[in-house]
Formats: structure tokens, sequence, C-alpha cells
């Protein structure tokens, strides 16, 4: 692998900062930890950089040490991407969505498209033909959000091990069935959201589920939220609710499921 040039410092705010290569990232301080926002090509030393040069926000981070070992493994990542030589080329073919402008060749057969507005995978008939059943999707084409990591997994030394991890999770999480396949086993209760978010609806077909929300000024310190059954949006009726900001800060991530002893009803009025 090649040296990937790694370099810590402090921005002109006074804000943790990070080289890797042409990354640049700098850890903002949060109300609790920091939230790492990045940006590229920042040729500018470190000490003068500031929070308007970088965007957007890859992650949060607990501490400085756990930024030094995000960094870290971004470093590992392109050292690993680097060494699989990937090579960057022209093919102006077409694709699901639109004409390719760049692509990239992660091996004889696997390239990777990239169109103005969407990119994927288009793996040729052997390639295609060689991909674990469950994962293989009838044309070879796997579009970027998701289906790319169906690549991943059918051939995973073509990827870094981050790559890998991240692939990993997005078929844990959205395609169970093709991971369970191609693993041998089930996934345990909390290995996949897509199974909890079903096994959500399945327990509460009948109950209020909260579809929207929004904070009241009176009475202080409750949220008036709109639910339906299931919290089914298409679904009638709908009714409201007032509930303690105390108890919709506890929602789960599937939904926030009415509870009528505790949360008083009101009449429903237009948004």
């Amino acid at each position: 692998m090649s040296a990937i040039m790694v370099e810590f410092g402090t921005t002109r705010d006074g804000d943790m900062a990070a080289r890797v290569g042409d990354l640049a990232y700098i850890a903002i301080p949060l109300d609790a930890g920091f939230s790492v926002a990045s940006a590229w090509r920042l040729s500018r030393p470190l000490h003068e950089w500031n929070r308007a040069d970088v965007y957007g926000a890859e992650c949060s981070v607990s501490d400085h040490q756990a930024f030094r070992a995000y960094v870290g493994d971004i470093a590992l990542h392109v050292r690993q991407r680097e060494a699989l030589g990937r090579i960057e080329t022209v093919h102006p073919i077409s694709t699901p969505w639109g004409k390719s402008q760049t692509a990239t060749v992660y091996a004889p057969g696997i390239v990777f498209h990239s169109t103005a507005g969407h990119g994927g995978f288009k793996l040729d008939r052997m390639r295609n033909k060689a991909m674990p059943e469950a994962l293989r999707i009838a044309g070879g084409w796997y579009e970027e959000d998701g289906d790319w990591a169906r690549v991943a997994a059918g051939y995973p030394d073509l990827f870094t091990y981050r790559e890998q991890a991240s692939a990993d999770r997005i078929l844990r999480d959205w395609c169970p069935d093709a991971w369970e396949a191609i693993h041998g086993r089930a996934l345990a209760p909390g290995e996949s959201f897509s199974r909890e978010r079903d096994e959500f609806s399945r327990r509460h077909t009948q109950d209020w589920v909260v579809i929207s929300a929004r904070t009241t000024a009176s009475p202080p310190g409750y949220v008036e939220v709109i639910a339906s059954l299931g919290g089914r949006r298409d679904a009638s009726p709908k009714r409201a609710f007032l509930v303690p900001g105390e108890d919709y800060a506890h929602r789960g991530r599937h939904g926030f499921v009415i509870d009528p002893d505790r949360h008083g009803e009101i009449e429903l009025s237009p948004r």
C-alpha cells in the first residue's frame, strides 16, 4: 500500500482538523461531542482553515480521540482503495440512469458508471452469472444507492474493508433475505432495520401511531401530534393528541405509539 499522508492540527477557529491526502476534516463542537465536516483539496495549512471551508456532516464523534480514530479509519480505507488499482476511464454508453460520463473499472467486467444525476455498476454476462443467486439482478445493472452492496458482497476482494462493512450493513437492513441466503443463518432480532420495522408494524396494526408532530406553545412542554391506525399515512380517520415532550423525546426509530391513558386527544385542526 502507498503511504497516505495523515496530518492533524488546529484551525483558525480552534477546532481540531485533519488532512488525509486530498481529504479534509474538521471536528466542529456540538452540545455533546463533535460533528465531523469535510471538504476536498484544501491546500492551505491546517491553521488557516475555518468552518466555512467544510460542508455537510459525515458523522458525529464523542471526543478528539474518536475523531483521530475516525480519520485513521479513513486513511486505511484510502490506502486499501489505492492498492486495489481501480482504473478511471470513459465508457460513453447508455445506462438506466442516462449516458455514462465517467467510469471506474474495478476489474474486467465490473465497471461503475457515473451519469449527470445517478450511477451504478454494470456487470457483464459472465460476472453477473457468477454472482450468488440471492444477490444477482437480471441484466447486471446495480444502482449506487443500495444495489452496489450486492456487488460488494458478491466480489468482496474488489472492495476495501470499510466498503465491505457498509455493504454488509445495507444488506442486513434492506435486503435481509439475501443476507441470510449468502450467510446461511437467520438474522437475530435487532440486526435488521427493515425486519424491525416490519415487526413494529405487525405489533401496532390496531394502535394509533404518530405520522406527524409539531411543538406547541400552549400548553408549554407538549407536542401536538397526528396519528393513524398502524401509522399508515393513507389511513382514515386520523386523530390528534397532546403528548408530553419528555415522552416524545423517547420515541423509537420506527414510530411513536399513543397511550390513550396518558396522551389526551384534542380536536384535529388543519395544517
